[in-house]
Order: structure tokens, then sequence, then C-alpha cells
């Protein structure tokens, strides 16, 4: 496994972090506090093709490998978090799982549009009762003719009240379990779908974050991703893809953190010297920059797996769990480096704490990945291959 970055890699970390440092920084204290969604810097991720960074040209994105997808992700949650969750959700959840699952019709008419902008989607698994459980939806769907009549609701989705195409998650029958799960894509507009935004998050408050609710949705059958029944499946391969850019977010918070810490090390002076100059000051910057090293090493072991058509479930899981791990260990030493100014908005570390306390809950709890992890290592879990198996990044031939 190579661990250099190729002149693509570095051309497009460098246009990431351009935007984030140049159209994000000088805004988000402002949006963050006033809970504002900026959509026009949304779509202007669209633009610089960031939205299809990892979808082949021929279906309207960007060509990029799955490193380069991290780097964006990365550069991306350096600045905020809310900025990496609509790659997350709109590229990692919804347009990698349509490219790997969805017709080819499916593909022209919902695939095309998000890899160039024009539209923007989302991901819909998650219910008021049923999180980590996700086998265990309430959210019904039912045949009727050629469609299929939706009924229930989601809660926590990224995107709700700003997403075009919503990648749903039904059950056909509740007392078969996963089994009866079926995929969806669902179109802003269709009778009986209606959506809300969630007040009073305590961090990422420069994303929308809400409900959606069916009453009797008619959905076309050929809005159907997969088979029925393979809903399931069709979500855990596309949460391996979430989770991913998660874990490359998560690596940028934590240099964020470092960053901001150095810099105030070198600024504050306590006792005749900087702080920096300090022992355990040492101590809480050295733990920052050693595990975002590791955290990064982690990164590039799944990529190079997606890269190259590989099941990476283990190597994804891994990721996620020690990069977000991570970032909130990161953000809580830089509040401690920081002192009483830390737990102030005159510094942007309270909002890296606020932001990164997400990241261990969403893509599945540490706590699931802590249990998916120990069941790899005692030989309980192991991956099978997929009815259909992940596609390559461009240019990469699968194994």
């Amino acid at each position: 496994m190579d661990l250099e970055l190729t002149q693509e890699n570095r051309l497009v970390q460098d246009a990431a972090r351009s935007f984030a440092e140049g159209e994000i920084a000088p805004h988000i204290r402002e949006w963050d506090e006033a809970h504002h969604v900026d959509l026009p810097t949304f779509r202007r991720m669209g633009e610089l093709g960031f939205l299809g960074a990892p979808i082949p040209e021929a279906y309207g994105g960007s060509g990029m490998d799955y490193v380069s997808l991290g780097l964006v992700c990365e550069e991306l949650e350096r600045v905020d978090s809310a900025f990496r969750v609509i790659m997350s959700v709109h590229v990692g959840l919804n347009s990698l799982t349509l490219l790997q699952w969805g017709t080819e019709d499916q593909k022209q008419r919902f695939l095309v549009p998000q890899a160039r902008g024009e539209r923007f989607a989302t991901f819909a698994l998650t219910e008021p009762g049923v999180g980590t459980d996700a086998a265990n939806l309430a959210t019904t769907a039912r045949r009727d003719g050629d469609a299929y009549i939706l009924n229930g609701s989601k809660i926590w989705i990224s995107l709700a009240d700003v997403a075009d195409h919503f990648l749903v998650f039904a059950t056909l029958d509740r007392s078969k379990g996963h089994r009866a799960i079926t995929a969806f894509i669902v179109e802003r507009g269709m009778d009986g779908l209606s959506t809300g935004t969630l007040e009073g998050k305590l961090g990422i408050r420069a994303g929308n974050t809400g409900t959606l609710f069916f009453d009797g949705v008619r959905v076309p059958a050929t809005n159907r991703v997969g088979e029925e029944g393979e809903g399931f499946i069709v979500a855990m391969s596309a949460i391996d893809q979430g989770r991913y850019t998660v874990a490359t977010g998560a690596v940028g918070l934590a240099r964020a953190c470092l960053e901001s810490s150095v810099r105030y090390a070198h600024e504050r002076s306590t006792f005749g010297r900087e702080i920096g100059q300090h022992q355990l000051v040492k101590q809480l910057i050295a733990q920052m920059g050693r595990g975002i090293e590791a955290g990064r090493l982690l990164c590039l072991q799944a990529a190079w797996r997606k890269n190259h058509g590989l099941r990476n479930t283990r190597e994804t899981s891994l990721a996620k769990w020690f990069c977000t791990e991570h970032a909130v260990q990161s953000a809580l030493d830089a509040i401690q480096v920081h002192g009483a100014y830390g737990y102030s908005t005159e510094y942007p570390v309270e909002r890296y704490l606020r932001n990164a306390k997400a990241s261990v809950i969403y893509e599945g709890t540490s706590q699931l990945h802590t249990l998916i992890q120990a069941d790899y290592l005692l030989g309980y879990r192991e991956d099978r291959p997929l009815r259909c198996p992940q596609p390559p990044a461009p240019g990469f031939e699968a194994a």
C-alpha cells in the first residue's frame, strides 16, 4: 500500500483547503451562532465538483479516488463539521449507494444530477424508536400495483429540509425483521411527504437536521433500490461509505484542535514563559498529534481497500471508531489548553467539542463499533461477499 499522495490527491486537497478557508471560515462563527444553513455555499461545493467527488465522470462526477474523497472531508471538517456532513449523506450514503445498487435508469435520473450538484440527496434510516437497531424499522411499505405505499416517520435526518432526493428504508413485514427491509428513492414533492427541522442541537448548528413523515406516499416501483428484502444489505453497504467520510472528517477536526492549541500555546504565557513550555501542556499537544497520525493511517487503509473494490467493513469501522473518539478527546484537551478562554465562543474550540460529540453517535455509536471489532477478533463475525460488490474507484481494477 502506497502512503504517498498523488499529484491529483494534492491538487484536490489544496482546492478543498482553499475553499474551506476562503468561503466557510470567515462566516462560520456567525452561521453557527445563528443556526444558519448557507445553501449557496452548499451549491458552491457542487460547482467545485466535491458533491460528485468519487462518482465516475460518465455519471456526472469528478472521478476522484477515495483518498481524494477523504481529503475533501478532512479539509471541510477542519473548518466546520456541517460541511463534511453534506459529503457524508449526499455523497457517501446516497450517491455511492446508487452507484453500487442503482439501475441504469436510477443512475441517470438521480445520480447524475446529484453528482453535478444540481440536486441534494440524503439518507433516511433512523426513526424515533430505531437507531442502532436498524433491523427493527417501523416505517412500512406496501406493494400496490406498480408502486409502493409508504407510511411512517424518520428522525435525525441530515438535510431533511434541504434534500431533493431521499434514500428511504421501510419494511414490507415487521415480523420478518431485516429480511423484509427494502430501499426506495423518495422525491421531494411526492404527495404525503412532509419534512421538518429539529431545533436546539448541541452542535453542527450550521447544518440542517430534521424529520420526515410519510402519510401514504406513493413511490413508483422503478424507485426501489435493489430487490425486495435487500434493503438492510443496501443500508449496511451505504454505511461503510458514510463511516469512511465521518472518519476522515474527524481527522480534520482533530487537526483543527491541534492547530488552535499550538497557536494559543505560543501566545499565552504563565510563570514567565509560553505555556507550550510546560510539560503537561506538551503532553496534551503530543497526544493530539499522535492520534491524528494514527487515524490518518487507518483512513488510508480503508481508502486503499475502497479504491480496489474490496470489502472494507472492518477497516472502515475501526477508522470511524478511533478517529471520532480521538476528535472528542482532542476537543476536550484543546479546551484544557485554552483554559477559561476555551470555554467561551471567543475561540473555536468549544464549537469543535460540540460538533465532535455527534460523531461518536451517528454512523454507529462507539459502543457498537467496540462490539463489531471484538466480534471480528473473536471470530464471531466475518465479511461475506455482497450480491452487488462495491465498484472500485476510477482508475483502479477490482481485486
